[in-house]
């Protein structure tokens, strides 16, 4: 061993594994192997005492070292076929001895020369033999590499005979060292006995071996390490490094397992290869070393969009996961963000050994699994967080949520989506003391109220990555927005454009000459009232841009058109087959998921170089750009709001690539002093909707208070509410009424509704409730308190006259009320539909309470002097979309169908998955809905994937989607297990308009999946195998005879 070269320590705490061989007692095995394991183990032992290393914590896990495939193993077998071509080499020798004595002892004629002659040619098997059986050492960790060259067997030796005979030479001297005297002496008797030596000599030799090796693990430290390459000897340097930082971490209680914000370095390194983030920004490291951060304090940060706030929480995130080990859920606003960050942290789920799970739609399991070793990452909407926290706190596993991360945290003053997340929030501050909630948004304006609600430190800064410019445009003067000048902006330029009079007529706002002046080099966003507009403005810029932008990136935007035809079955959208040529396309809700990913894949990758979108997308997916138009001041009809406008101009600026973002707002003179309030008032104020939202706030905020026995009496009831959003605000907000006064108001209300049932109580004082059987059957299926009666009605009607000769009864039952009540049927279409159905189908109509002469006279515009219940008759006429949807799952044939944009019946479509999710927890509360359960299960699935049934395993993939499906499925890839062993690159040759990031996201996710399916299983074989708590012992049995 050269010894100049480095020596590397790893100290490794090891279990011991004490391993009786079959049908010897243990103490006989034990008393056995001392003599086997020779000088070297006592060496071993002497430097440090085999008990020492004893220890509660295994840093090998459950791995056990001796199973089939293990390494260990496989060295036990190398040993054993190297001992057997060993003894075969002395057994040869042996008989050529004899051979050459003859009968009396004298040499026999022709022994010698044909024993000369075939020596060479046997040395030369036996060395091959040798060589080849111990091939797998070439691969032995450097750290181990020292108890080979003891051996004689280097690693490094390769396949030069002349090292091979050396160390074969040398492993035979050193195992007959090792080998017990009398056992070498008795090679040396006859013939009979031998057999019964070489089986005694082989044991010992492989235990010596063993019992080398675990010494070795243990105690490799001591050693000098022969350095075989220079980046092993570098990572083994690293590794050895983290270990001991680990191990003195676990001593000193603390929480930093690495150098990397107390993570290992190859966090870092993920970060490097899956992101291509080399460097935090100096707002990073300063909020990720706050005190309040490395003391777990709760934590508010608020930061311009595009400043990074999202890598902060991911770290933390990881902290909790792996320093911690304890579950982490994240909350976000939207589905498809939720998918995206999904595919994003499944890779780094799947290597640093963590599940990474979707609540969103009607993904998500009650409670979730409880896992044994791996710890979960919860990723979910705003309406599933708030079930999951509700199962936790039920089944009383909310301790074991050690983060809540909130994006977006300005949604919590939003309308019944901030209720239902203020909600949450408060649940956990009251039940959990040991959760720590960070909470993250660009426009924050009240921060103190907040911090009250949520007792956090609170973080803030200016930092942007990209310069931002903001403009104003009236007419064709460009105005700086300036907030030292006296009106807030000051003059900058003319816009240097030449118009014809048909241009000026077309596009009076100069949209065409805004967005030449970036593209196609650079990329755009304009964002439009309506979608609508989003279209109409799209065509319009394309009539006037020249032929010359059909050539920038022409193969990849013909590449898109033909991908949008294949996962839509032929059909594209004729505007966007007139725009995307020129990398110019629309984004609102009307399109389908399918088209939007591909979109904004081709936009991402600058093949598209101009969107016009509504301002959803400023609220959705990340898709930044050098400059960022705003074609009015208004949202729909509704004039812009500065927390809305401040998420637009955001988007503006690509860090990275850009070194400036520009943002301009288009306006008229007669708007020009709404404006110039909009760029100079502060962010709006966020306020609890707690109690203004009452079915989907307070009312069920108090049912499941009650129902989960967090507070039952008055008392503790108002003491919970004092801890809200709304109760640190009722200052503000309750003018007429208290507190306390709103709370006794609601809970009657409950009562009277028959969802809350007063306890009977000597004093008034200590008036108590308790949750009927409707009322958590509400709460359950977080069903909006506004229609749990009419469910409870229309389920109960069912039961007297189920139709299931089709799905349209049960689709109809599962028709979310809210998007019923906003459906405008068109008559002619409907009346069509009736008229298409099956007498089976008639019958559902008609025990609605809807007839065909009904549908008829309303196509006609006649008079009708029947009364029948217009929620019905919508609500029917949404059933007849998914139940035509579900026959077809052709989303593009059922738009035309019924006139409606594809995107609308998808998000019907995503609608009725989620209610009908709802209903069958909801029918689970409930026994005389029995017949529902099994019925309901089904039917959730179809409405969640809406496909063929072959392509719903490769659907349960985050981001796979329907076309992609098809794909996969023809390519060969037709379940979980085949994508979760895919090779990236050849998904990438196999599929077509599959780029690498997609390939590696859909592998990563669908190894997340297998995995957590695996998991899921082994917890449920240990709980059939595990003995019951309750079991009665025979001590309490005698007992109770006695």
């Amino acid at each position: 061993m050269d010894e100049g070269g480095s020596r590397l320590r790893r100290r490794v705490s090891v279990r011991k594994r004490d391993r009786p061989s079959p049908g010897k007692p243990r103490q006989e095995q034990e008393e056995e192997e001392e003599p086997g394991a020779g000088g070297r183990r006592r060496r071993t032992a002497e430097a440090q005492p085999l008990q020492s290393n004893d220890s509660e914590e295994d840093m090998f896990g459950d791995y056990d070292s001796f199973a089939e495939n293990s390494f260990l193993a496989q060295v036990d077998d190398v040993e054993r076929q190297y001992m057997q071509v060993f003894e075969r080499g002395k057994l040869a020798a042996g008989l050529s001895t004899d051979g050459l004595r003859g009968d009396g002892g004298a040499p026999a004629a022709g022994g010698f020369a044909a024993s000369e002659t075939d020596a060479p040619a046997r040395n030369r098997r036996r060395r091959e033999d040798a060589s080849a059986q111990l091939g797998i050492l070439d691969d032995v960790p450097s750290s181990q590499g020292f108890y080979f060259e003891d051996l004689g067997i280097s690693p490094a030796d390769g396949g030069n005979p002349c090292t091979g005979e050396r160390a074969w030479a040398s492993s035979l001297e050193t195992l007959n060292e090792e080998l017990p005297q009398n056992s070498v002496e008795q090679h040396q008797q006859p013939d009979d006995s031998s057999s019964e030596v070489r089986s005694g000599s082989e044991e010992n030799r492989r235990k010596s071996l063993k019992e080398h090796l675990k010494s070795a693990m243990t105690g490799n430290a001591r050693a000098q390490t022969p350095v075989f390459s220079r980046t092993k000897q570098l990572k083994e340097t690293l590794l050895s490094e983290e270990i001991s930082v680990a191990k003195k971490t676990m001593e000193s209680s603390s929480d930093d397992l690495g150098p990397f914000y107390s993570l290992p370095s190859k966090v870092r390194d993920l970060y490097v290869q899956f992101k291509g983030i080399e460097k935090l920004y100096e707002w990073q490291h300063t909020c990720l070393t706050l005190n309040s951060v490395q003391e777990r304090k709760n934590l508010i940060y608020s930061l311009p969009t595009s400043g990074g706030k999202t890598l902060v929480a991911e770290i933390l995130m990881l902290q909790e996961l792996l320093c911690r080990r304890r579950d982490v859920l994240m909350i976000l606003p939207y589905v498809a963000i939720v998918q995206e960050k999904i595919s994003g942290l499944s890779s780094f789920g799947i290597e640093l050994g963590f599940f990474v799970e979707e609540y969103a739609g009607s993904k998500g399991k009650f409670p979730p699994i409880k896992r044994r070793e791996k710890k979960s990452l919860y990723i979910a909407t705003i309406e599933k967080g708030h079930s999951l926290v509700n199962s936790l706190i039920e089944t009383g596993r909310i301790g074991s949520l050690g983060l809540v991360v909130v994006d977006e945290l300005h949604m919590i003053g939003e309308g019944s989506r901030g209720a239902i997340l203020e909600m949450t929030l408060a649940k956990i501050l009251y039940t959990s003391k040991t959760t720590q909630i960070i909470g993250m948004s660009a426009t924050l304006s009240n921060v103190e109220d907040l911090q009250e609600f949520l007792q956090a430190e609170c973080y803030t800064s200016q930092f942007r990555p990209v310069e931002l410019k903001e403009y104003l445009k009236i007419k064709e003067a460009i105005y700086e927005v300036d907030n030292k000048a006296e009106n807030g902006m000051t003059f900058s330029r003319l816009l240097n454009c030449q118009y014809s009079d048909t241009l000026k007529k077309m596009d009076p706002d100069h949209l065409v000459a805004l967005v030449t002046e970036v593209i196609p080099n650079y990329s755009c966003l304009v964002f439009c009232p309506t979608k609508k507009n989003c279209e109409n403005v799209a065509e319009m810029i394309c009539k006037f841009l020249s032929k010359e932008y059909l050539k920038h990136r022409e193969k990849e935007k013909h590449e898109l058109i033909k991908n949008l035809k294949s996962i839509s079955g032929g059909n594209v959208c004729p505007i966007l087959k007139r725009t995307i040529p020129f990398g110019v396309a629309y984004h609102h809700s009307g399109l389908t998921s399918d088209e939007r990913r591909l979109l904004e894949e081709a936009y991402s990758a600058g093949a598209l170089c101009l969107f016009t979108c509504t301002s959803t997308l400023a609220a959705g997916v990340n898709l930044p750009a050098r400059r960022v138009i705003l074609r009015a001041p208004y949202v729909a009809k509704e004039f812009l709001k500065r927390s809305q406008y401040e998420q637009m101009i955001g988007r503006a600026g690509r860090a990275g690539i850009d070194s400036v973002g520009e943002s301009v707002l288009i306006l008229q003179e007669k708007d020009k002093q709404q404006v110039s309030e909009l760029i100079s008032r502060p962010l709006e104020n966020c306020y609890s909707h707690l109690v203004q939202e009452f079915t989907k706030g307070i009312q069920t905020l108090f049912l499941s208070l009650i129902g989960l026995k967090i507070a039952t009496n008055l008392d503790d009831i108002c003491h919970f509410m004092g801890g809200t959003l709304f109760g640190v605000q009722q200052k503000i907000l309750l003018k007429e009424k208290s507190l306390r006064e709103i709370t006794v108001e609601w809970l009657r209300y409950l009562t009277e509704k028959g969802l809350l049932q007063k306890d009977v109580v000597d004093k008034p004082k200590d008036e108590s409730f308790h949750i009927t059987k409707l009322g958590r059957a509400s709460f359950k299926g977080t069903i909006d308190l506004a229609y749990c009666d009419i469910l409870y009605r229309d389920l109960k009607k069912g039961l007297e006259g189920l139709v299931l000769e089709s799905l349209l009864h049960l689709i109809y039952l599962t028709t979310p009320y809210d998007m019923a009540s906003h459906c405008v049927p068109d008559w002619m279409i409907y009346f069509r539909q009736f008229s298409q159905l099956s007498p089976a189908e008639q019958n559902v109509a008609a025990l609605l309470g809807v007839s065909e002469n009904f549908i008829g006279k309303k196509a006609s515009g006649q008079a009708i002097k029947k009364k029948v219940d217009k929620d019905i008759v919508n609500r029917l006429y949404l059933s007849f979309v998914l139940y035509t949807l579900l026959k077809e799952t052709n989303i593009w044939s059922v738009s035309e169908k019924f006139n409606m944009p594809r995107g609308y019946i998808q998000s019907l479509l995503a609608g009725a998955a989620s209610f009908s999710s709802c209903v069958l927890h909801f029918c689970e509360e409930l026994e005389e809905f029995w017949v529902y359960r099994a019925l309901l299960v089904e039917l959730t699935k179809k409405l969640t994937y809406c496909v063929k049934a072959e392509l719903i395993p490769l659907m349960e993939v985050t981001g796979v989607l329907e076309g992609r499906a098809k794909q996969l499925y023809n390519a060969g890839y037709k379940s979980l297990i085949h994508l979760a062993n895919a090779n990236p690159e050849a998904l990438i040759r196999t599929v077509d308009h599959l780029s690498r990031r997609q390939a590696k996201q859909i592998v990563s996710s669908a190894k997340m999946l297998l995995h957590e399916k695996a998991e899921a299983l082994q917890e449920e074989v240990e709980e059939l195998l595990r003995p019951p708590s309750d079991f009665p012992s025979v001590e309490a049995s005698s007992t109770e005879k006695a």
